[in-house]
């Protein structure tokens, strides 16, 4: 996203992993593969977030953005910090197509983002190398 900001820098994950629909929360599969690999810490600005259910009809309203904040606070981190993190964030842009979705297992009825669990979907490039869909194996 630009312009970038001058006490965080946010990531569209939209951009970032095209493959992945919203209802797959897309930005929080970027921040669990940004800790999980990495050791980073960030935090999804999405669909988790700012995600609603229509009160009548239970669909998902999807807010306009995806984001993962990366927080850089004055005088904590070193240029090797900062560009370790670089390095991670191309490291998972060259393999993007290996994250996979999010299925939310719970979410509270208010403040979701705080207390939601989720499990991984497995990425169909994992499954089938080259196919970049989901399809069923041949029988």
């Amino acid at each position: 996203m630009k312009p970038t900001g001058g006490h965080a820098v946010y990531v569209n994950a939209k951009e970032f992993l095209p493959h992945l629909q919203q209802s797959q929360f897309p930005a929080q599969a970027l921040a669990v593969a940004l800790y999980r690999d990495y050791g980073i810490r960030t935090v999804e600005i999405g669909t988790v977030m700012f995600g609603k259910r229509d009160a009548a009809t239970e669909e998902t309203i999807y807010p306009a953005l995806e984001l993962v904040r990366l927080a850089i606070p004055r005088r904590v981190y070193t240029s090797r910090h900062l560009s370790f993190v670089a390095e991670a964030l191309v490291d998972l842009y060259q393999r993007r197509h290996s994250i996979g979705g999010l299925v939310m297992t719970y979410e509270a009825p208010r403040l979701r983002h705080f207390t939601a669990r989720f499990e991984e979907e497995t990425p169909a490039e994992m499954l089938w190398p080259g196919a970049g869909f989901a399809a069923a194996p041949l029988s």
